[in-house]
């Protein structure tokens, strides 16, 4: 039996975000204020992101660059391996004729 994914609020995920984030921040040793100041945003912006009460996406990814994080902002945006182009080429050859409506004879 599959279980069912319950969906998670945007409240519970900027929270989530926010917590991870005061953790690097943390980890690294900086003040918020040292970080507002490295990421050029506003003290009461970096405090709303920590504590997940909304944050713009431009303190939110200045932030994230000042924390050195630009990996985390490359995974959301997963490396294309492969081409439309290429798929199409790839594509598997039919294994079955049309029907034969509208079909013309070989001979003509």
């Amino acid at each position: 039996m599959s279980e069912t994914v319950k969906p998670v609020s945007t409240q519970e995920l900027e929270a989530a975000l926010g917590s991870q984030l005061r953790a690097i921040r943390l980890r690294g040793n900086l003040s918020q204020a040292h970080l507002a100041s490295a990421a050029d945003v506003a003290l009461g912006s970096l405090r709303n992101l920590e504590n997940g009460r909304g944050a713009t996406t431009a303190t939110l990814l200045r932030v994230v660059n000042a924390l050195g994080l630009r990996d985390w902002l490359d995974s959301l945006q997963p490396q294309v391996t492969i081409s439309p182009m290429q798929m199409l080429k790839a594509k598997q050859p039919r294994q079955r004729a049309r029907g034969l409506t509208n079909r013309r004879p070989l001979g003509d």
